[in-house]
């Protein structure tokens, strides 16, 4: 006799394999028809159940979608044309496409290339990261595993100030790593967390991105350093999908593994390892994982 799934994981899980369908798909017809029919619920229906979940309605959630996706490949994505970006956001003109974008975040297409404005750009996409975190999978202690990593020399770049200027930063980073022929398949990409997500002040907001390196690296005057993630035990959770928002992930570490887990934490901030990149992968294949130094 096979074990039952209680009723409400079977209906999460019809859920989340619409979710995921939609990032597979975003090139293609999302309609309710496809939709419901993915998720195995009567149309009649499905658009009520879908908004009930996830506070939002489902052509609402597949239009903010491939708008966010489109957002990534015109700000961190230098090598996709403005049309190119826009057909994969599945318009049939640039022209339309450019409506809808200034539409969303206030800036045209070309604009928001050369100088995202972040704030609205944010604002605009956090209706689709609280609607992902409505269906995201608890964690458990199974889900972290003790590790012995090796010391790490990285280039970093620090980000201290305003959280909502971090994609400029990141735009800047990514353009060093290009000029020092540091691809992400070769180099392995960190964040290293100094401070707490909302300090008091924006002042107090800090993080380092880095990236790996095996060989001579020339540091000018362009705000990268030299310097190392320190080796040692580390508690590492992996979190695989949407990875906007991995403070699920580190609350989850600091307020339920780590006081039932006997352990001490070491002085080395928590950090992250980047293994899959959205928009290169879907957004329900992005990996990373978190690091969490232990003594």
């Amino acid at each position: 006799m096979g074990i039952r799934i209680p009723p409400f994981e079977r209906y999460r899980t019809r859920m989340q394999r619409v979710l995921d369908f939609i990032d597979q798909h975003l090139d293609e017809d999302l309609g309710l028809d496809v939709l419901s029919g993915i998720a195995a619920f009567s149309k009649y229906h499905f658009h009520r159940q879908f908004n009930a979940v996830f506070g939002l309605p489902a052509h609402r959630y597949v239009q903010l979608a491939r708008m966010k996706r489109a957002s990534y490949q015109l700000a961190y994505r230098d090598q996709m044309t403005v049309t190119e970006v826009a057909l994969h956001a599945g318009f049939e003109a640039p022209e339309a496409f450019g409506r809808a974008f200034r539409q969303h975040f206030g800036q045209s297409p070309s604009s928001f290339r050369k100088s995202p404005k972040c704030e609205p750009w944010l604002e605009q996409l956090g209706p689709l990261v609280r609607a992902r975190n409505r269906l995201s999978t608890p964690y458990t202690s199974a889900c972290v595993q003790i590790l012995d990593v090796s010391d790490v020399p990285v280039a970093v770049m620090t980000h201290q100030g305003d959280p909502t200027k971090i994609s400029e930063t990141i735009r800047r980073f990514i353009a060093w790593r290009k000029s020092a022929g540091l691809r992400p398949q070769a180099s392995t990409v960190y964040n290293i967390f100094h401070s707490e997500p909302h300090p008091v002040t924006l002042e107090d907001y800090h993080v380092d991105i880095a990236v790996s390196y095996d060989r001579a690296i020339s540091f000018r005057d362009d705000g990268v350093t030299a310097g190392v993630i320190p080796g040692g035990r580390c508690a590492m959770l992996r979190v695989v999908g949407s990875n906007d928002d991995l403070e699920p992930a580190a609350s989850f570490l600091y307020r339920d593994w780590l006081p039932q887990s006997g352990e001490e934490l070491r002085g080395f901030p928590l950090y992250c390892r980047r293994i899959r990149f959205f928009p290169d992968v879907t957004e329900n294949e992005a990996t990373a994982e978190l690091y969490l130094p232990l003594k």
